[in-house]
């Protein structure tokens, strides 16, 4: 019975407090404060179990801090959810390059470079995933035979006419029109590309067809930042 009338006094409390919005007291809004009704409804939940058996009284209160303390720690992560996503974007970007670090609401995607010193980034083309090379020196998007391929692209049946220049030398591609480049979310339709020749090039290029349609990119130490 204790319990109970311990559990309507905190319900209660808790109404008085969205309603008063005195959540803004710690950073959040009255529609977080009612998200964290039903948090604070399953921790009672629990520590009700605690008070249904009996206990000494050193236990139990060692119980109610331990309790409290893990309120705290969901209570902070839950204010700073948002900054805590971009920290673990950071650090799995710096573990696996290639993977963007995204904000949404700026509408940037930053990758951090490897320890050849080339940013390399990964991009969705055509619906499949493709591991590109940042290259503000290529012209074009320029994808490698297998890419092409992987991306449905007929290669025996293109026309390879255009000279280029790439890292094994001079070589022929073909021209063809990507429907869709997506980069950490930043997404761009009926996209200029090129095919390179067999064995001319092993990883495809993120060039200017696809950098140039964009805000601003930069490079500053070991970061690159795309803006939408």
């Amino acid at each position: 019975m204790l319990f109970i009338g311990f559990a309507i006094l905190i319900a209660i409390g808790l109404a008085l407090l969205v309603s008063a919005d005195a959540g803004t007291l710690v950073g959040l809004t009255q529609d977080q404060m009612g998200q964290l009704i039903p948090l604070v409804a399953i921790l009672i939940v629990i520590a009700g179990g605690l008070f249904a058996r009996r206990h000494r009284f050193s236990e139990l209160i060692g119980n109610l801090v331990l309790w409290a303390g893990i309120f705290g720690v969901a209570l902070v992560g839950y204010t700073y959810r948002e900054d805590l996503t971009l920290v673990a974007s950071r650090v799995f970007g710096e573990l696996v390059p290639g993977v963007a670090t995204v904000d949404r609401e700026r509408g940037t995607a930053t990758f951090r470079g490897g320890r050849d010193g080339h940013f390399m980034i990964n991009a969705a083309i055509n619906g499949s995933d493709i591991r590109t090379i940042f290259d503000t020196g290529a012209s074009a998007v320029v994808l490698s035979q297998s890419d092409a391929e992987r991306i449905g692209l007929a290669t025996d049946a293109l026309d390879y006419s255009v000279p280029v220049s790439t890292a094994n030398g001079t070589g022929r591609a073909a021209t063809v029109t990507l429907d869709r480049v997506e980069v950490g979310g930043i997404v761009r339709n009926n996209v200029r590309a090129f095919v390179a020749e067999r064995d001319a090039l092993e990883t495809s290029l993120l060039g200017m067809s696809f950098l140039g349609t964009l805000s601003r990119y930069a490079v500053s130490g070991n970061s690159l930042e795309l803006v939408d």
